[in-house]
């Protein structure tokens, strides 16, 4: 089989380090080798001088709602009452975008119908193009919860396949295996409201007792659990409570810090939505707006300190709700690095490692390792000089999942002296 072999290219490993005029070998699915100095080639490989372009990790979007289109636009269409096949549609549309933008791999925060777990196999049968995808479950919470409110009281949300209204520890349980047994590889619970919600942030929408219901059933049959979460109260709970994946988590403070650093809790701030939303309706909603506006300046001090303490923070927003469109992907890393004040490696390293790990695989996938999948990206430009350049997907020029060129664009040169 014909290797990859990229030349003199500047390599971002994902976990903070860089290398310049260095290798990347590509044999089959797997990273060969990586280093400096000369490389041994074969006859049939493909070499590729890079001329100081870059050689970065697959990104991972770990909050990716793939059937969401203009969701919660005010009258309906809500987003949500269309066909579960036109949905399943927009959804393969939004993955390959996705995937096209340089992220390899997605963790889903929720899709109504199983939708999810059927995707994740047309793509894994070469059926449809797209990235490795973790599939969620519909959101499971009680009657009346924040998600269920933000629709108009006679609708039948739960008909419409976006929510699993449960009561109580039994059917909690009994909710969460259902989920599982379409395919939900991740159970999404919606504890609180806030962070684009109707409901209020401040409010439980569950107790201790069926929270705790849900996620151990989940665990017993190898599943994690992910929560929105937006107040200091239910991010402590869900941490005791051993919960997986903290979606916002807008309240957090310092003993949240130190508790989910303690945990390695992964955690998905997802500021961008709640900002462009906020900014585009102004004062048109007023008292709502004004909330969601305070949590972002709260979340905006707490998350340098949060990253300085080791948190494991990753990308992935809420992409498909109203003014918040699919396919901008990459400029959540600029919003962490120019408008928030993240360090721009640190945000690589979200982007990368910490999305591999997230998933359950740091030990495959996250960094430019040798041993690891072959999920990469040449990028014409340096995202650490300039993290914009991601955002254009004309920069990224080549784009491997697991050694398959999903995009080649790549700058073939063929040298005899290495």
């Amino acid at each position: 089989m014909t290797r990859l072999v990229f030349t003199h290219a500047t390599v971002i490993d994902g976990d903070g380090s860089t290398l310049t005029e260095a290798h990347v070998v590509v044999d089959a699915d797997r990273i060969a080798a990586v280093g400096t100095g000369p490389v041994s080639t074969r006859p049939d490989d493909r070499i590729i001088d890079l001329h100081g372009r870059t050689v970065m990790p697959g990104m991972v979007n770990c909050h990716f709602h793939a059937t969401y289109h203009n969701l919660g636009a005010a009258p309906a269409p809500f987003g949500l009452e269309e066909p579960a096949a036109l949905q399943a549609v927009r959804a393969v549309n939004s993955l390959e975008l996705l995937v096209n933008s340089g992220f390899t791999s997605a963790v889903s925060a929720g899709a109504p119908f199983a939708i999810d777990a059927s995707i994740k196999v047309a793509i894994e049968r070469g059926l449809i193009v797209g990235p490795r995808l973790v599939p969620c479950s519909r959101d499971v919470s009680t009657t009346g919860h924040a998600g269920d409110r933000s629709y108009p009281p006679h609708w039948q949300v739960g008909a419409l396949g976006a929510i699993r209204p449960s009561d109580g520890p039994d059917e909690f349980r009994r909710s969460v295996r259902a989920e599982i047994k379409e395919g939900a590889e991740i159970i999404k619970m919606f504890v609180t409201g806030g962070h684009g919600t109707i409901g209020p942030k401040e409010q439980l929408e569950m107790s201790r007792e069926e929270m705790a219901a849900g996620i151990e059933a989940a665990h017993l049959r190898g599943a994690k659990v992910r929560g929105h979460i937006a107040n200091r109260e239910a991010i402590l709970m869900a941490l005791d409570l051993r919960m997986d994946i903290i979606d916002h988590a807008d309240g957090m403070d310092d003993e949240c810090i130190e508790r989910i650093v303690e945990t390695g809790t992964p955690v998905v701030p997802s500021m961008m939505f709640p900002a462009r939303f906020s900014q585009a309706m102004g004062d048109s909603a007023l008292g709502f707006t004004d909330s969601m506006k305070a949590d972002i300046d709260a979340m905006a001090d707490v998350l340098p300190k949060a990253n300085a303490a080791g948190m494991r923070l990753v990308l992935g927003d809420d992409y498909g709700a109203m003014f918040f469109p699919h396919g901008p992907y990459a400029e959540e890393l600029a919003y962490y690095s120019e408008e928030v004040g993240i360090p721009t490696m640190d945000v690589i390293r979200w982007a990368t490692k910490h999305g591999a790990e997230l998933m359950g695989r740091g030990d495959e996938l996250g960094t430019v390792t040798a041993g690891k999948l072959a999920d990469l990206l040449v990028v014409d430009g340096n995202p650490l000089a300039d993290i914009a350049v991601l955002q254009d997907r004309a920069n990224l020029l080549g784009i491997l999942k697991g050694g398959h060129l999903v995009k080649d664009c790549l700058p073939d040169h063929h040298s005899p002296t290495l």
